[in-house]
């Protein structure tokens, strides 16, 4: 029954959508139509169909940047024809279609994985290859490479201490994915706890610090990545040692 409600809501979605591109051209006609929204249950009807909008244009995309490329008339077409009780395609066609196509879609993401994997992997290796041969830049024995922005007095931390810092992630093309300073709440964490990178780099650190540390994939997130970090990224961190609890 799952696979039936996303289809019917990918329908969904690509009919809004379809509908919004042709009136792109009419701001005049798309406002007389807007619908008023007075009622609780009358939100509560539109806010279901923005979601099924968004989660499924989201999903048809994905499809489509995995070389399976839907059809969206058609989409559009079996969500109008089931709602007006004249389906093509009887129930248990529908779910062995759609299993297919689950499959296909598993299949496809693999693949995909699997050069991004190695896209990553080797655009990471020759990033540090270069940026090691930049004056300032540090390599440990790990592979890690460092750059000392500005050197505090404090003390250095051990991988047993709970640090606090300020910090800033990114990928190497510059994407960034995390950051403590846009939050505006610092960070703390037992330094034995996080990416191999952080508990060595950190150690290098006095409080009162910033570095930036660039991290190969072996000493972050590793093959499998995480959220929107991809597998075996190289990541680029800014971090400032504001201090050690209990020092």
């Amino acid at each position: 029954m799952k696979k039936i409600g996303s289809i019917c809501a990918i329908a969904a979605a690509l009919t809004l959508a379809g509908c919004g591109a042709e009136k792109a051209a009419q701001p005049t006609e798309t406002k007389q139509e807007a619908v008023k929204l007075q009622s609780e249950i009358q939100k509560q009807s539109y806010s279901l169909g923005v979601s099924v909008a968004t989660n499924l244009t989201q999903h048809v995309q994905q499809s489509t940047e995995m070389g399976i490329a839907l059809e969206q008339d058609l989409i559009a077409k079996g969500f109008a024809d089931t709602l007006a009780g004249n389906a093509q395609i009887d129930i248990a066609e529908v779910q062995t279609l759609l299993q297919k196509l689950q499959q296909q879609q598993q299949e496809a993401h693999a693949k995909k994985q699997e050069a991004d994997s190695v896209k990553f992997k080797e655009e990471g290796a020759t990033f540090l290859a270069e940026n090691g041969k930049k004056e300032g830049i540090q390599t440990t024995e790990s592979g890690l490479q460092f750059e000392v922005v500005s050197e505090g007095e404090g003390e250095k931390p051990a991988a047993e201490d709970t640090v606090t810092v300020h910090y800033t992630g990114t990928l190497i093309d510059g994407t960034k994915f995390d950051s403590s300073v846009d939050r505006g709440q610092p960070a703390s964490f037992p330094l034995n706890r996080v990416i191999k990178g952080w508990t060595e780099g950190l150690q290098l650190m006095p409080v009162g610090s910033k570095f930036r540390f660039y991290i190969p994939f072996d000493l972050a997130y590793g093959p499998q990545g995480t959220g929107s970090i991809p597998p075996f990224a190289t990541l680029i961190f800014d971090v400032e040692l504001l201090s050690i609890e209990g020092k």
